[in-house]
């Protein structure tokens, strides 16, 4: 096909919005949410919709899911973005949702709706008016306000995975009827699901941009094609685009590997093109506890002390406490125990379920569990030479489990040698 003919049939949309699923049944990814049995299809299945909050990154499916919801559950729905919408369109959407019995709101970018704005939609979700779902790419906890997220459930959605974006793009290469004028060969797909990220729009922005400026036949996909386009598609960070996110990643991954000049050069990108430094802060607050834990336990007070500074302060001056603290933060020893151990914990709790709390520690709050021994043979600590006696304090069908495993750094090895002094190999420390 000429390129003159391929511009004549190519489709205004881009590819990503043709390839856009109109039902649940044909939505990858997000299963602990969308899958069967799951919290969604039960709901739409009940007609019992809530007001909710999709909370994850780009590319997801965030916006999809809402105009799922508002078609299989015959809902009018009204969108808003929070970049161009303020108050006045809230208030609009709400006038006419008043003639209606099922309007569903969908504002994306919720998180940069001011408390006022958000103030504005409170009565409308709590009286009924309006079926709100706001998308956001921050957490809800920090950026919605304490009344408007009680009135929501709050879904968390995952980056997708390798399974769900090969989905994704075999779907494309099959149905979308402009792809079927090319032959496309797909020799290797690891740059491409790498520079995707987990997100569906960006790999299929991806691919269609190598397809535009690729004419050849057969379209080869390959690592080192991809990576030519992606080059040349890489553009002066944007906080509202995708290039926000690799920035912020390479930003952690700097100050994780214990490179303060890294990590400064990063924050200089972000505070250049005007990034809230609270969101800053509280990406270092994470890794404090994330990457640094009881390497350094200091860590985590600087870096809560810096999202309080900077909720004060603000630019410019912030980005003195902001530097400071990434150089403190870089240049600390590394330990990702806490996080390992927690993750170990919950992964145990979802396999075993719910594990009886040992009699010995449980609760005699009356007579009749007085009598039953609750708690009676528990080994008060302090009553012990140096605190400490051996005791028992996990379901016995765990006992002698480790989840939290001191790393190797100076401050942890001296932890490690203590709980193996106090434990006598109990847990292999």
């Amino acid at each position: 096909m000429s390129d003159q003919e391929k511009q004549k049939t190519k489709p205004r949309k881009p590819l990503a919005e043709r390839m856009r699923p109109s039902s649940l049944d044909k939505y990858v990814g997000q299963e602990h949410i969308t899958g069967t049995d799951k919290v969604l299809p039960n709901m739409l299945k009940s007609g019992n919709i809530s007001s909710m909050i999709f909370w994850g990154p780009p590319g997801v499916g965030k916006t999809t899911l809402a105009r799922i919801i508002a078609s299989e559950s015959g809902m009018q729905l009204f969108s808003l973005s929070a970049v161009s919408s303020g108050v006045k369109e809230v208030r609009q959407v709400i006038e006419t949702a008043r003639k209606l019995d099922n309007a569903l709101l969908f504002i994306d970018e919720i998180h940069r709706f001011s408390k006022s704005q958000q103030d504005s939609l409170l009565h409308a979700v709590e009286n009924g008016t309006i079926t709100l779902i706001g998308a956001t790419t921050e957490n809800p906890g920090f950026e919605v306000i304490a009344p408007l997220l009680s009135r929501c459930q709050v879904f968390v959605l995952k980056s997708l995975g390798k399974d769900a974006l090969l989905k994704i793009l075999n779907h494309a290469t099959e149905e979308d009827v402009f792809l079927k004028n090319y032959h496309i060969e797909f020799r290797e797909t690891d740059a491409l699901l790498r520079f995707s990220g987990g997100d569906a729009r960006k790999l299929l922005n991806l691919l269609e941009l190598l397809i535009d400026q690729t004419e050849s036949d057969p379209i080869i996909v390959s690592n080192h094609s991809v990576l030519r386009i992606a080059q040349q598609a890489m553009t002066r960070y944007d906080k509202g685009g995708d290039q926000h996110y690799d920035i912020i990643s390479a930003f952690i991954k700097s100050i994780r590997g214990s490179d303060p000049n890294a990590g400064i050069f990063w924050l200089a990108r972000m505070i250049e093109a005007g990034e809230d430094p609270k969101f800053i802060a509280r990406r270092l607050l994470i890794l404090a506890s994330e990457d640094i834990g009881n390497a350094n336990p200091t860590a985590l007070v600087l870096a809560n002390t810096c999202f309080e500074a900077v909720s004060k302060i603000g630019y410019p001056e912030c980005r003195i406490i902001l530097s400071q603290t990434v150089a403190y933060l870089a240049s600390s020893p590394k330990s990702n125990a806490a996080y390992t151990a927690i993750d170990m914990a919950l992964a145990q709790v979802k396999k075993n379920g719910d594990l009886g709390v040992p009699l010995h520690l449980r609760n005699a709050p009356n007579k009749l569990m007085k009598e039953l021994d609750y708690g009676k043979h528990y080994k008060y600590a302090h009553q012990f030479d140096k605190n400490f006696t051996l005791q028992e304090y996990l379901p016995e069908s765990i006992s002698g489990m480790k989840f939290y495993d001191p790393g190797k750094n100076a401050r942890e090895e001296e932890i490690r040698k203590r709980l193996k002094a106090l434990w006598k190999g109990k847990y292999n420390y």
